[in-house]
């Protein structure tokens, strides 16, 4: 009698939790909608082969450099682990999460959060953290960078922050609910429409342009790893008109560099000799690259990664070549649809407001 007690008890346990389980990936955002960047994070889990070049930061390299072109011009085989306003502290976990799966031969760090003291906006952070692997780093990714008023256990079970969005469900969250479309090319979010430069508020003078003194450190940490582990460090600025890139900043990044041996490469001054045009190559008035852009200025890193790394060329590699030229057929074909779209309704329908 005990014993059908005890299981029943257990079968219960069970069906709640499996409830409670289902609740959860129900409520949590899909991210297969207007933001797609949520998804960034967890498909680098999905890849089955190496990558020798890892690339790490926030839309400054997800939204400026593609992957497959490094591939097919370069054969450079790279991955970018980058996610919505990512934090440099959170980079270096980033780096750390990755270096449990592989090894790099060469990370790129995009130095532009080097300004921010922390993280601004919620949606930022979940879109970063919900989806690294479980790990010691994430729980003190989470515990580092949270803002005041998030809260470790609702990383934890993330229906205790997303339960109220139950009203707010629509189809997709049942389409979606166990699986998810492929959204980015080895982290690069792509997208073909265009918007001019836009005029840009003029900079403001700060008082102390100093970085804060968490991005310093975890800097530094990036440094150190990379330099344990055998990694060559590379440091870049994209080519961004906004926000302003203050010359006080520029000077920091180039004494870190001079004073530990480090490449540093500042596009901003390059713009002309990357070839970029901002009547055509960006999609939000010069805020990011769109996919015209963004193949140009991979073309101009491509050839001076070449120049600084030992990276091998690796198209002669038949199980590489293979797994690439399926990325390139979904690269080709994504921009493909996106350009056939813009062509028949002036925008893409899925960034549109309805």
């Amino acid at each position: 009698m005990k014993g059908k007690k005890l299981a029943a008890r257990i079968l219960f346990i069970a069906a709640f939790a499996s409830i409670l389980w289902l609740l959860q990936l129900l409520v949590q955002p899909k991210y297969m909608g207007k933001v797609v960047e949520g998804n960034l994070i967890p498909e680098y889990y999905q890849e089955t082969t190496g990558h020798e070049l890892l690339i790490l930061g926030d839309c400054e390299v997800y939204e400026n450099i593609s992957p497959v072109i490094l591939w097919e011009e370069f054969g450079i085989s790279s991955y970018i682990r980058g996610s919505a306003q990512q934090l440099i502290p959170q980079s270096y976990y980033m780096l750390k999460d990755t270096l449990r799966r592989e090894k790099p031969k060469v990370v790129l760090l995009s130095v532009s959060a080097m300004q921010e003291s922390g993280q601004t906006n919620e949606a930022y952070n979940r879109m970063t953290m919900e989806g690294l692997a479980w790990s010691m780093d994430k729980l003190k990714v989470i515990q580092e960078t949270k803002m005041e008023d998030e809260y470790l256990i609702e990383y934890l079970f993330p229906l205790l922050r997303y339960h109220s969005r139950w009203k707010e469900l629509t189809q997709e969250d049942i389409k979606y609910l166990f699986h998810r479309e492929k959204v980015s090319h080895n982290g690069y979010y792509m997208r073909a429409d265009v918007r001019p430069l836009a005029d840009f508020p003029e900079p403001r003078r700060k008082a102390d342009y100093r970085f804060p003194q968490a991005a310093q450190e975890y800097l530094e940490k990036i440094r150190l790893l990379c330099e344990t582990e055998g990694i060559q460090l590379i440091l870049m600025k994209a080519p961004s008109l906004y926000p302003v890139w203050y010359d006080q900043w520029e000077e920091q990044i180039q004494a870190f560099a001079g004073e530990n041996n480090l490449t540093y490469w500042n596009c901003i001054p390059a713009i002309d000799q990357i070839g970029l045009d901002f009547q055509t190559d960006t999609y939000d008035g010069g805020l990011h690259m769109n996919v015209y852009g963004a193949e140009k200025l991979t073309r101009y890193l491509g050839k001076k990664i070449r120049e600084v790394s030992t990276l091998n060329d690796l198209r002669q590699d038949k199980v590489l070549s293979a797994v690439w030229k399926e990325k390139a057929e979904f690269y080709d074909q994504m921009k493909a649809a996106q350009e056939a779209e813009i062509r028949e309704y002036g925008f893409l329908r899925q960034f549109s407001n309805p």
